[in-house]
């Protein structure tokens, strides 16, 4: 991909088919957020297409594909979060700036989006190594573009909240420093606890280091079954679709 002076690489989806049920939504620094159908990314260019239009000052911090029925969570370095239903905003054309996701209090900038489909707990992590999980039930679903609730309480221990992500047990957790350490972790050995608390020491850093990045790692089982699950649901829609025609198929799988 060809990219201009100063620009980066901020988020990429992996994507198998162009369909009309599936959506990608978009959020920024700033705390916007932007719902385009996937199909209309199915004609790319050399040099890649529009995808959102971005106010000046503003950057796109994540991309998620989505299924036009899913939970939206927002993350803000504050240590606030909010959470509502996709359907709280309207597909737009890929040239569109969206619309407000969250209310941000001066200085405070979104850094992670979920998009929730597995009925897991939400972890955060701050830059401080500290990090916990919490029920997603401690997060009440609201409308867009309020303040949210707090879900880590962001202190000079603690550090600013650095990610925010959706995980289940069995899911494992990569935790990377300023100073090229990695650990990785179950995440099953991280303590469940109250959304507005500072959470617990998850890796043990050196004086001025810090956390620069968090990954997840789910097991190849469960990256299958999703996979599967996501097929089958097209499947059946396509056996409705031909059943409606009067047309018989036989499914197999190998």
């Amino acid at each position: 991909m060809n990219l201009r002076q100063e620009e980066t690489v901020s988020a990429f989806v992996t994507v198998k088919e162009f369909d009309e049920e599936h959506f990608v939504v978009m959020s920024t620094r700033k705390g916007m957020i932007k719902k385009t159908p996937l199909k209309d990314f199915s004609n790319p260019r050399k040099g890649g297409i529009k995808g959102i239009n971005l106010r000046e000052g503003d950057s796109l911090i994540d991309a998620r594909i989505s299924e036009g029925n899913n939970d939206i969570l927002l993350g803000t370095s504050n240590g606030m979060a909010i959470r509502f239903n996709e359907k709280d905003v309207r597909p737009m054309g890929r040239t569109a700036a969206g619309v407000r996701g969250v209310k941000l209090n001066p200085e405070d900038v979104v850094i992670g989006m979920v998009i929730i489909k597995r009925a897991g707990t939400v972890l955060v992590v701050s830059t401080n190594g500290y990090g916990k999980r919490t029920g997603l039930s401690g997060y009440r679903i609201t409308r867009r573009a309020g303040k949210g609730i707090i879900t880590m309480k962001t202190t000079e221990k603690i550090g600013k909240l650095l990610a925010i992500m959706e995980v289940v047990d069995g899911d494992d957790l990569m935790i990377i420093t300023g100073k090229g350490i990695i650990i990785r972790q179950h995440v099953d050995s991280i303590s469940t606890i109250g959304r507005n608390t500072q959470g617990v020491r998850l890796i043990r850093l050196k004086e001025n280091e810090y956390v620069s990045d968090v990954a997840k790692v789910v097991p190849q089982d469960d990256e299958e079954k999703l996979n599967a699950e996501t097929t089958n649901e097209k499947d059946e829609k396509e056996k409705s679709k031909e059943g409606e025609r009067g047309i018989r198929t036989c499914y197999t799988r190998a």
